[in-house]
């Protein structure tokens, strides 16, 4: 297929790519690790450490989106893109989070345990419907229809809604306003060129089918948009 949304819809193992891409990554969250773990003194650590905790999930639940999940075609365009992309937000995070603008503590509250709990269901909003749809894509009966069953029943883009919560708890938990760039740029990414892009390669694959599901669910939130 051609391509949408920014990337190349079409098959291609692309192993290299998508090894450097984890590899890359790999060095970033070992760099938060070492900010958060090593021997600077940091006005926050265990903010820090939160944080660095975010980073290897985040670095985990992406090997299992190259390795298991994706399999359209990924270009090194991509990879070192959006390499400076991951480096900026996860090692941004940590050092917010850890105090570098100031020299008060940030102590750990309440709402950084919902910060915590953002972060973990926007994982399992992102991840968990992904691996639903790639078991679903196994059954031979799937061939050439639309997913639109689990956590895609509440939202035809719910994986993406998934991101906007888990980057909105990751900013929280950083207790810095500068990290709030980073989901409006993603939600924004998502609402004004990511979606209205794969809508349209979705219809034209799927047609009436897609159209329909499209028709009745919510886009992104779900019950409300």
């Amino acid at each position: 297929m051609a391509d949408s949304g920014g990337v190349n819809r079409d098959y291609d193992r692309s192993f290299s790519q998508k090894l450097t891409f984890a590899l890359i990554h790999a060095g970033i969250v070992a760099t938060c690790i070492w900010l958060a773990f090593g021997s600077i003194d940091w006005p926050n650590p265990m903010r820090a450490r939160l944080l660095a905790f975010c980073a290897i999930l985040y670095w985990a639940r992406h090997c299992v989106t190259l390795f298991v999940l994706l399999k359209r075609q990924v270009a090194y365009s991509e990879v070192f893109g959006l390499s400076v992309f991951i480096a900026v937000f996860e090692i941004g995070f940590v050092l917010l989070g850890a105090g570098i603008l100031t020299d008060s503590p940030a102590l750990l509250g309440g709402m950084d345990w919902i910060a915590l709990a953002l972060v973990l269901l926007g994982s399992y909003l992102n991840s968990g419907s992904e691996l639903q749809r790639w078991q679903w894509k196994k059954q031979p009966s799937s061939k050439g229809h639309c997913y639109t069953g689990g956590l895609f029943e509440y939202a035809t883009h719910i994986n993406y809604f998934g991101d906007s919560v888990l980057f909105t708890g990751w900013a929280m938990l950083s207790a810095s306003m500068f990290a709030w760039g980073i989901p409006i740029f993603v939600t924004a990414g998502f609402l004004f060129f990511h979606i209205p892009a794969l809508d349209k390669y979705l219809s034209k694959r799927y047609g009436v089918e897609f159209d329909e599901y499209a028709a009745t669910t919510a886009k992104l939130v779900p019950f409300i948009y």
